[in-house]
C-alpha cells in the first residue's frame, strides 16, 4: 500500500470545510439552485472480473454497470448527473490479453464494458498508451456511441491513428454534456511523465498542464458554461492539490493515477481497504476525507475527488450550485460507493448484458491460461511491488534471467553478439503478490509480465552508460531501518549476468560502488568505471531502450528479437535447455542470491551485510563475491579496514543466525 503522508491539521481543515459547506447547503437550498451528481472512476485498468482473487465478491464491470445505473437514477430524480473517468481505462494483463486475442477489427471487451456504463467524458491516462497509439485508437474506435476522450495537454495529430480521431472529434481537449437541461463542461489532462512511463509514440506533450487546462476552461466559460468538471491523470493526488490552487472557474477536480482512498466514517469498503491495524477507527489505506479541498485561484474552496481503482468503487460527489453556477456545498452523501455482489450490504445484481458480452468470455479466456500448467516452482516467488521496486527478489531474478536466455537464443540468427548481462525495470513486473510454491501456469506469466514489451539487444552498451543506468535504477530508493523494505519506484532494476553494490546513504547519482560480471570481470570499482571505453552486449526490453523510466539508453542502437517479455518467461521456464519446467529453490532462493547488494553500514550489527536483520548465506555470498577487494564502503568489509578478508569472514561466522 502506497503511503500518503498528510498533516493532521490539513485533514481536519478539509473535514471542517466539508462540514461547513454541507451546512450551507441545508440552510440555503432554493428553487433556482442546481444539484449535480458527479459519478466518477479512475484506474479501472481492465480488472473486468474482480480486483484480485481474494476479492471475487467485489468489483466486476457488470456489477459496476448496475451500481452506476442505480446511482444515476437516484441522482436524476433530484437534479443532474454526469459520469466521468480520470484515466487508465485499460491495462496489460490476462484480462486485456482476451481482447488482444480477438480477430482484428473486433471491439475490445474494455470498450464494450465502458460504453455500457455510459460515460459523458473519459480522460486519457498513461497506461492507455502502454501498447502504443494504434492500440489506443482501436480501444477508442470500439466505442460506437461517440464517447469523447479528453486531454488538453496532448497533441495527438502526429500519430496517424489518433489524428483521425482528433479530426472526427472523438479525441478532444474539452467537451460538454447536457443533463436535466443544464450544460456541464469537461476538460482532461495527462501526466507529463508520459514519455518515460508509457509508449506514446510521436504524441506531443505540453508540460504546462495548468496553462493547457485553464485555456480550455476559459473557452467553456466564455461560451456560457457555468458548471465545469476537470479530470486529470497526474499519478498522485498531491499533484492535483497543487494544481487546484491556481485553477480558476473549475467546480470539481477529479484526480487519477494515484489510487488514493478518500473515505468518510460509515462508508462501506472492500475488505482489503478496510484494514485498521492500529484500531483507531480509520482504515490504514485512507488518504483523507471525501472530498478534499484546496483554495483555488478564485479564492474559493475547490473539491478534489478520486477513488480506488479496479472497479471497486463508484465515486459519488453531490454538488449544489446557486443560480450563478457557484458551488455552495457538497452533500454528506458524497463518497466512494462500494461495488459488491447482491449477497452483501449495498450489493447489486450484475448487469446481464455486460455479464454475457464481457465477463463470460473474459473469464473463459483467463481460465484457459490458468489451466495450462507449464512448470513447478519449488519456492515462493516474490513479486510484491514494495519489494520488486526496491530490492533484489527471486521473481525479479527469474524475469531478468528469461530476458538474457531468450536474447542469447535469438542473437545468432539476428547476427548480433551474445549478451552477457540483462536488466528489467521493476515497474514492468506487475503481479504484486507472493506466488506460493507449486504449479506455475501460463496465467502467471501474464500476471508477472503483462505489457507489450519486447526482448531487445543492445550490441554495444558502454560501461559508463551501464553505471549511469544503475545509478538511475537506485536513485529513488530511500533508507529505512534494517529488516524493512526500501521505498523505490518502477525504475529499480532486476538484473542477470552481473552483480552490483550500492550505498543508499550516498546521494543519488553517486551510489553505485561496484559492478562485477558473473565471470569475475570488474567493471566498476569503488564508484569508478575501470575502462571507460569498454562496451558490452546487453539484453533488456524495448521500453527501456527508448528511454522509459528515464533509463539513459535513448539513442543507443538496439534491435528487438520478436519475442515479448511474457513469451520470454514462458520459453525460459518450459525449454529443455532453459529451466525444463522446474523453478528450483537452489537457483531462485527466497530473498535472492546477492546480485544486488544494498550497502548499509551498521556499527551495531556489521555482520548483517545486506541489511535483512539476519546473518546467513546471503551475507556469506556477498562477502566471498567481494573477497580481496579494497576501498571504502565495500560490501563485506564488516570490520571497516577497507579490505574484504578473513577478519570479515570471522565476524560473519561468529554472528551467524541459526
Amino acid at each position: 500500500m502506497q503511503s500518503h503522508p498528510q498533516s493532521r491539521a490539513r485533514l481536519l481543515k478539509s473535514v471542517a470545510l466539508g462540514a461547513s459547506l454541507a451546512a450551507v447547503v441545508a440552510s440555503s437550498a432554493a428553487a433556482d439552485n442546481f444539484r449535480l451528481t458527479v459519478l466518477h472512476t479512475n484506474d479501472t485498468e481492465s480488472k473486468l472480473l474482480y480486483p484480485s482473487s481474494s476479492q471475487q465478491l467485489y468489483g466486476n464491470a457488470a456489477r459496476f454497470k448496475a451500481k452506476v445505473d442505480e446511482l444515476r437514477a437516484a441522482a436524476l430524480a433530484e437534479g443532474g448527473c454526469v459520469m466521468v473517468s480520470s484515466g487508465d481505462n485499460f491495462l496489460a494483463g490476462p484480462e486485456f490479453n482476451a481482447s488482444l486475442s480477438l480477430p482484428i477489427g473486433s471491439r475490445f471487451y474494455d470498450s464494450i464494458a465502458l460504453q455500457a456504463i455510459q460515460y459523458d467524458a473519459i480522460c486519457i491516462g498513461n497506461h492507455d498508451f502502454d501498447f502504443g497509439p494504434e492500440v489506443l485508437a482501436d480501444f477508442i474506435n470500439g466505442f460506437t456511441d461517440g464517447t469523447k476522450f479528453l486531454s488538453a495537454n496532448l497533441d495527438m495529430t502526429p500519430e496517424p491513428s489518433l489524428a483521425a480521431l482528433v479530426s472526427s472529434g472523438r479525441i478532444a481537449k474539452r467537451t460538454t454534456s447536457v443533463t436535466n437541461g443544464v450544460t456541464v463542461g469537461f476538460v482532461g489532462a495527462t501526466t507529463t511523465d508520459l514519455p518515460f512511463i508509457s509508449s506514446p509514440g510521436d504524441v506531443i506533450i505540453d508540460s504546462n498542464v495548468l496553462g493547457a487546462i485553464q485555456t480550455e476552461v476559459d473557452a467553456l466559460t466564455a461560451s456560457g458554461v457555468k458548471h465545469i468538471v476537470v479530470m486529470t491523470h497526474l499519478q498522485g493526488i498531491g499533484s492535483e492539490r497543487t494544481l487546484a490552487q491556481s485553477l480558476r472557474d473549475v467546480d470539481v477536480l477529479v484526480a487519477g493515477g494515484g489510487d488514493e482512498l478518500l473515505w468518510n466514517a460509515g462508508q462501506l469498503l472492500v475488505p482489503d481497504d478496510a484494514i485498521d491495524a492500529n484500531g483507531d477507527g480509520v482504515p490504514d489505506a485512507r488518504y483523507g476525507p471525501y472530498p478534499l479541498y484546496e483554495t483555488d485561484g478564485n479564492g474559493r474552496q475547490l473539491p478534489i475527488i478520486t477513488t480506488r481503482g479496479d472497479y471497486r468503487y463508484v465515486g459519488r460527489c453531490v454538488v449544489d450550485f446557486d443560480a450563478n453556477g457557484v458551488v455552495v456545498g457538497v452533500d454528506a452523501t458524497s463518497g466512494p460507493v462500494r461495488v459488491a455482489d447482491a449477497s452483501l450490504p449495498g450489493g447489486v445484481v450484475a448487469d446481464a448484458t455486460v455479464e454475457s458480452e464481457v465477463i463470460a468470455p473474459v473469464a473463459a479466456s483467463v481460465a484457459s491460461l490458468a489451466a495450462n500448467v507449464i512448470a513447478t516452482s519449488e519456492v515462493a516467488l516474490d513479486g510484491r511491488t514494495s519489494a520488486i521496486r526496491s530490492v533484489e527478489t527471486n521473481e525479479g531474478n527469474l524475469c531478468a534471467d528469461s530476458l538474457l536466455w531468450n536474447a542469447r537464443e535469438r542473437a545468432p540468427e539476428e547476427g548480433l553478439p551474445l549478451p552477457v548481462i540483462a536488466f528489467q525495470n521493476g515497474g514492468g513486473i506487475r503481479n504484486n503478490s507472493i506466488l506460493p510454491a507449486g504449479n506455475f501456469t501460463e496465467l502467471n506469466t501474464f500476471q508477472f509480465l503483462p505489457f507489450s514489451n519486447f526482448v531487445s539487444i543492445i550490441p554495444e552498451l558502454p560501461v559508463t552508460t551501464l553505471k549511469s543506468l544503475l545509478e538511475n535504477a537506485v536513485s529513488r530508493v530511500t533508507p529505512l531501518p534494517q529488516g524493512f523494505p526500501s521505498s523505490g519506484n518502477g525504475r529499480f532494476a532486476q538484473i542477470a549476468g552481473f552483480r552490483f553494490t550500492y550505498s543508499v546513504a550516498a546521494n543519488p547519482g553517486g551510489r553505485v560502488i561496484d559492478v562485477v560480471l558473473d565471470d569475475g570481470t570488474v567493471l566498476v570499482d569503488d564508484g569508478v568505471v575501470l575502462n571507460p571505453k569498454l562496451t558490452i552486449p546487453a539484453a533488456t526490453i524495448d521500453f527501456l531502450c527508448r528511454g522509459g523510466d528515464e533509463y539513459p539508453l535513448n539513442g543507443l542502437p538496439f534491435e528487438t528479437v520478436g519475442v515479448s517479455y511474457q513469451q520470454a518467461l514462458f520459453n525460459f521456464v518450459t525449454a529443455k535447455d532453459g529451466l525444463n519446467g522446474v523453478i528450483s529453490a537452489v537457483d531462485y532462493p527466497a530473498g535472492g542470491e546477492g546480485r544486488i547488494v544494498r550497502y548499509t553500514p551498521s556499527a551495531s550489527f556489521p555482520a548483517d551485510i545486506n541489511g535483512d536483520s539476519a546473518v546467513n548465506a546471503l551475507d556469506l555470498a556477498i562477502l566471498f563475491g567481494n573477497w580481496g577487494l579494497t576501498g571504502s564502503n565495500r560490501a563485506g568489509d564488516a570490520d571497516g579496514n577497507q579490505v574484504v578478508d578473513a577478519g570479515d569472514l570471522s565476524i560473519v561466522l561468529t554472528n551467524w543466525t541459526f
